[in-house]
């Protein structure tokens, strides 16, 4: 048992654990102690010295940084006395002292960490006035926009980059020239970047952002000539509601359909259908690999960032991936062939939008070889923050908006496309199909629980028909690092199949999710109550195979009728990959 450390915080009594610091103390009492550097277990650093305290280790009181200070016995802590609130006071005035001031176009006003603090504490932005460094803004990429004049410094961004193993991001420079970049001030498009946009989720101001491609969709709403189709990925539906200040975890897939019907889209798809196109495409490529001697183990290719992983740092290993398009490439394929034949609408008439949990989408859609119809699979790629405030922009009050269902036949799906969202589901969902065409029976065993779960790397050992399989799911380019090594090295676990997702936990965590404060960060599980909603979603549903899907059986039946992955099925569903340089990453 730890030894246990006892201590007063603003008079209160506390006992916690030897090791533990000043700040996860106070949390423990009800107190938040201010913070702008700290990620817990991943930027430690004492930086920023916002979270100062008062503490008394019977010397007399002094200033401290909690996020960094271990408890000790007897200790006595002030968390909001004059001296400590005139020195976060101080602390803010200074960092706004080189920091752009137009708040009030800001893209992160009100959703700003650094803004609330100062408002908190009564700032006076002229208090520290003189030399201010200005930065050029980088948008040289297709996903982000960095602007360093709003930039304070916090490496937040930095510890991101380095959790995702990329680690284009630090310090350069020194004194009040430092900054955050790359190296030798290169442009973000000119660096092994793999658009996980993870670096914008953790940002307290904004210095990283998506870039912003709502102006386009507004205008191809506002256009007569075009028939403007939405299609949502199955995380938007556990995320969205967070912006609007609803609990993580809340499903709000009614609403958020609701919510698209009244921003004027034509159609309000859902990306599950392709997410179910994606499973059977898939599942019958690992069951041709496994039978014919093909290329194993063969690795999913759904998640964008993960692709540019791999074409960048194992360019080698490319022949592993899955040539199946991502379900909304699929999905937009359709729409601008199949469903366009149908509706008696020019493809090139079409406009399709994707909400996406995912900043890489961006990237992916302009990618080559993603337009079936010789016109791009999706045109627009959006976030969940950018679908957010396009809502709010339009005075839809969403929380009392009703449940509406998503428009057919592009969104009759199964419970395995619902749980895409989270680590593990692309795998479980392609078990279920696999399981059932292997064995060559209708499984009711079909909850693979071993594949599921927040952690980096996963590893399962299935038998379909006496085939046995195994498998691997890894979350975040840190745990694909350790997986392709492997891969490098021989294989030596026998892997058959592997899921790899380029942001930790999925889908669920992406670059494009709704901002949440640090402090929820550190102490809510963000990924398992977004994939928790998902998993509830696929357990009551009564399809939970995407084979079973009534649309793959009547797409199938109608147009794609050579097969999976023949003909049709191949040209409209299947992609190719480059081996690209680690310093031209676009």
């Amino acid at each position: 048992m730890d030894k246990m450390i006892n201590l007063k915080i603003n008079g209160i009594a506390v006992s916690v654990p030897a090791g533990t610091t000043i700040l996860e103390a106070a949390r423990q009492t009800g107190v938040e102690i201010p913070t702008l550097c700290f990620m817990k277990d991943k930027n430690e650093i004492g930086a920023c010295r916002i979270c100062v305290v008062e503490a008394n280790e019977g010397r007399g009181f002094r200033i401290v940084t909690s996020c960094v200070y271990p408890v000790s016995e007897g200790m006595e802590v002030r968390t909001n006395s004059a001296k400590v609130q005139k020195a976060r006071k101080t602390t803010l005035e200074l960092m706004l002292s080189t920091h752009n001031k137009e708040c009030l176009s800001c893209i992160r006003s009100t959703h700003c960490e650094f803004q609330k603090l100062c408002q908190e504490y009564g700032t006076d932005e002229k208090a520290f006035e003189g030399f201010r460094p200005e930065y050029e803004l980088d948008t040289t990429t297709a996903h982000l926009v960095r602007d360093n004049n709003k930039c304070i410094l916090c490496r937040r961004c930095v510890a991101a980059c380095r959790e995702q193993f990329v680690s284009i991001l630090g310090a350069n420079d020194r004194g009040i020239d430092t900054n955050i970049g790359n190296a030798f001030g290169m442009s973000l498009v000119n660096t092994p970047c793999i658009s996980c946009g993870q670096c914008t989720v953790v940002c307290p101001t904004g210095a990283l952002t998506e870039k912003d491609d709502t102006p386009e969709v507004w205008a191809a709403l506002a256009d007569p000539t075009k028939k403007v189709i939405v299609q949502t990925a199955p995380a938007i539906r556990a995320t969205l509601g967070e912006w609007f200040g609803m609990e993580p975890g809340t499903n709000v897939e009614g609403k958020m359909v609701a919510a698209l019907r009244r921003l004027g889209f034509y159609k309000v798809f859902d990306t599950d259908a392709g997410a179910d196109l994606t499973i059977v495409e898939e599942a019958n490529e690992l069951v041709e690999r496994v039978q014919n001697g093909g290329c194993l183990p063969m690795i999913t290719s759904c998640s964008p960032g993960w692709v540019k992983f791999c074409e960048t740092y194992y360019g080698d290993l490319i022949p592993h991936l899955s040539t199946c398009k991502s379900p909304h490439q699929m999905l937009g394929a359709v729409i601008k062939t199949y469903w366009a034949q149908k509706e008696g609408i020019d493809p090139k008439d079409i406009v399709t939008v994707s909400v996406m949990p995912c900043v890489a989408k961006k990237f992916e859609c302009k990618r080559a070889d993603q337009s079936a119809s010789g016109y791009p699979d999706v045109d627009i790629a959006i976030t969940t923050r950018e679908l957010g405030r396009m809502i709010e922009r339009a005075g839809i009050k969403f929380t009392a908006l009703p449940n509406e269902e998503f428009d057919s036949p592009l969104s009759e799906d199964t419970g395995a496309a619902v749980i895409f969202g989270a680590t593990g589901g692309v795998m479980e969902a392609a078990l279920r199909t696999a399981n059932d065409w292997l064995s060559g029976k209708d499984n009711t065993d079909i909850d693979y629980e071993a594949v599921r779960g927040t952690a980096g790397l996963k590893e399962a050992e299935c038998e379909f028909g006496g085939l046995k399989i195994k498998v691997a799911v890894a979350s975040g380019a840190a745990a694909a690092k350790v997986v392709m090594d492997k891969l490098a090295a021989g294989n030596p676990d026998g892997w058959t199949f592997i899921e790899i997702m380029g942001c930790p936990g999925g889908c669920v965590n992406g670059g494009g999710q709704p901002y949440q404060p640090q402090y929820v960060r550190d102490t809510v599980d963000l990924k398992a109550v977004r994939a928790k909603a998902l998993y509830d979603q696929d357990r009551g549903m009564t399809l939970r195979k995407s084979h079973e899907s009534p649309f793959i059986k009547t797409l199938y039946k109608e147009w794609y009728t050579e097969g999976f992955g023949k003909g049709e099925a191949h040209h409209a569903l299947h992609t190719s990959y480059v081996k690209r340089e680690k310093f031209i990453a676009e």
